[in-house]
């Protein structure tokens, strides 16, 4: 039987590129999982030339939590990598608190991950993780199921980065066994043996390890999606050929993405939607933010802009080096006011007012302008000045990007 180390350096020489000098992030806690991860990373990254950040979350939720902090300072320091402690320091909600820390701590690792250069988050969840998260779905949680490979849930923090988790196949005895022979210490948190969460409950019970399964296969985005400031636009026909599954899955992802919101939308009301699509009846419909248009033969789904009462399209001053607007858009910074562009379309450069006649009409007020003081506006998605984030996004759900981007 291979060794524990080896399995693992497997799995980041498979996901990882071997030309790339860009620092690699590691999640550390302290715990057993955590610890033992980092040391494997950091054996395999000394052999494969790649610099190491590691970052720490405090939560704030237990009393012995900036000591533990210091103890993953300490391990840093051993190692010789750079260490960054990051803190939840936002009040803590009195329902839904590990889903909120877990929202948070995604939030935090995204941000400080993309900060230090790195494009992929090594975190340390276990098979026991895989099982326990299933026990608590199968009792009516929503828990996530962790996967090997995934983009950062966290939106927009996570844009560009990717968590990797290469201890999906090995449990928690295994780890502290391979921990214990090397004489490591690691952090035992109270709150895994709180009963009052259901993942302690779960722990307490036991479950099964569950056996490896395969990741989801990529979708063919088969319906070659291709974009335009942030307009979405698929072969219908394609689409009525496509598994009912594929058509689903990637119907729902696309009002995500280019609506710029984080929630995939309900079932029912996806499901009705796409058996709508696969149709031929001409459709326009709002699902996730988003407007779905089918028309001649070609859906088109991009952001509802009479969605006024969702915050991403107030408007909003620049007011750092670059920044994301309404989950679509990274813009850089210019003086002016961010703002949708609907009543502005006869403010725009004749350029700009010419290239957007070639998007839909309803697509258009939903578009970022710039309004300088003077008055004078322009489109930055039309300008080049802005990057478009939702093509990107979407690959990257879809299963598209299987490893390191470069």
């Amino acid at each position: 039987m291979r060794g524990l180390e080896a399995r693992v350096h497997e799995v980041l020489e498979r996901r990882l590129r071997a030309d790339s000098r860009r620092p690699v992030a590691v999640a550390l806690s302290g715990g057993g999982d955590s610890l033992a991860l980092l040391l494997m990373a950091d054996a395999w990254a000394r052999r494969a030339g790649r610099p190491l950040v590691v970052l720490t979350v405090d939560h704030g939720l237990q009393a012995a939590s900036a000591g533990w902090t210091d103890a993953c300072a300490a391990t840093a320091a051993r190692l010789g990598r750079p260490f960054q402690a990051l803190a939840w320091t936002a009040e803590k909600p009195t329902t839904g608190l590990p889903a909120a820390a877990r929202a948070a701590r995604h939030a935090l690792l995204a941000d400080a991950a993309r900060a230090a250069g790195a494009g992929v988050l090594l975190m340390g969840h276990t098979a026991d993780d895989r099982a326990e998260a299933g026990a608590m779905r199968a009792a009516g949680a929503t828990t996530p199921d962790p996967r090997e490979w995934a983009p950062s849930p966290a939106w927009p923090q996570g844009r560009g980065v990717f968590v990797l988790r290469p201890l999906l196949d090995v449990g928690r005895t295994e780890l502290r066994a391979w921990l214990a022979a090397r004489g490591e210490a690691w952090i035992d948190d109270p709150a895994n043996t709180d009963p009052r969460y259901a993942r302690s409950r779960v722990r307490r019970d036991g479950v099964a390890p569950p056996p490896p399964v395969p990741a989801p296969e990529p979708l063919a985005l088969a319906v070659e999606v291709s974009e335009m400031a942030g307009v979405l636009s698929l072969d219908r026909d394609r689409l009525l050929v496509a598994p009912e599954d594929d058509a689903l899955r990637l119907i729902g992802l696309a009002c995500v993405c280019a609506g710029g919101g984080a929630r995939r939308p309900a079932g029912p009301r996806l499901a009705r939607l796409v058996a709508a699509l696969r149709g031929d009846d001409e459709i326009v419909a709002t699902l996730a933010g988003a407007r779905i248009e089918a028309r001649g033969g070609q859906v088109r789904i991009f952001r509802e802009a009479g969605e006024a009462r969702r915050a991403g399209l107030a408007p909003v001053v620049v007011s750092r080096d670059r920044m994301v607007w309404d989950g679509r858009f990274e813009l850089s910074a210019a003086a002016g006011e961010i703002r949708a562009l609907a009543g502005l379309a006869r403010r725009l450069p004749r350029d700009q007012q010419a290239a957007l006649k070639a998007l839909p009409p309803a697509a258009r007020r939903a578009l970022p302008a710039r309004v300088a003081a003077d008055g004078a506006a322009d489109c930055p998605a039309l300008a080049g000045t802005a990057h478009s984030l939702v093509l990107d996004r979407l690959r990257a759900a879809a299963g598209l990007v299987s490893s390191e981007p470069v």
